[in-house]
């Protein structure tokens, strides 16, 4: 039973990585959808490894605006169209226990010349 003014909600969390210097990233059912979606990035369907790799061993660059928004790229030879990298937007922030909370919000591919 869920009183008036709550909401439920559940994460369903489809991957975790460990980027290279130790922290923990997912990425949820909720927001790979929203990338795979036909309007916002349909060409990363089916590259789900590349986008794992790009965050282990990508590398990683701090937005000058938002801190707590970080750019992981990674070079890849076989991407669709003429793309060469796969970029992934992640936010890291701490929950109420202040616990990592690190997640993916979205992943591109992008041509980088």
């Amino acid at each position: 039973m869920v009183r008036e003014g709550f909401k439920l909600c559940l994460k369903v969390i489809v991957l975790i990585e460990e980027d290279r210097f130790g922290n923990e990233i997912y990425l949820t059912e909720e927001r790979w959808e929203h990338i795979t979606n036909s309007v916002n990035h349909p060409e990363m369907r089916g590259y789900e490894n590349e986008l794992r790799q790009t965050i282990r061993s990508g590398t990683r660059k701090q937005e000058a605006i938002s801190f707590q928004k970080y750019r992981y790229s990674k070079k890849f030879d076989d991407l669709t169209a003429s793309n060469t990298h796969i970029v992934a937007v992640v936010i890291f922030r701490f929950s109420e226990d202040l616990s990592p909370n690190n997640f993916i919000v979205t992943a591109y591919q992008k041509k980088v010349w």
